[in-house]
């Protein structure tokens, strides 16, 4: 059976992701929108959710619903990616133009997800 780097590569960049979280968070808080009314929660919410789904997708019998809860991250944490574009205090001074792109990334992050619902 061939090796699938793909899933591991995706796996692993949650895993670490979601450490992050935890190790640097106020680099998540500061792109939170204000309109969240509790940030610390949610920062450890999405942590603890991309360490999970990140394990879990490298599970075969789980990797379908993590694949599904990947993809409904992206699409929940959109937001922050969105307000680090409409707002520089957020925007870590990356020139506007690597926030844009950086939007429609989701989409491409998306579709590699799915992959691995099918």
């Amino acid at each position: 059976m061939k090796q699938n780097w793909h899933l591991y590569l995706m796996a692993s960049l949650y895993i670490l992701a979601g450490i992050n979280h935890f190790r640097k968070p106020g680099m998540y808080l500061k792109i939170i929108p204000p309109f969240f009314k509790n940030p610390k929660l949610i920062n450890n919410l999405s942590g603890f959710a991309e360490i999970t789904l990140g394990i879990l997708l490298m599970i075969s019998f789980t990797k379908n619903f993590a694949a599904w809860g990947i993809i409904a991250l992206l699409i929940a944490v959109f937001p922050a990616n969105l307000y680090m574009y409409q707002n520089k205090k957020a925007s870590f001074n990356l020139p506007r133009w690597i926030l844009f792109v950086r939007l429609p990334l989701q989409i491409v992050l998306i579709f590699w997800a799915y992959q691995y619902t099918l």
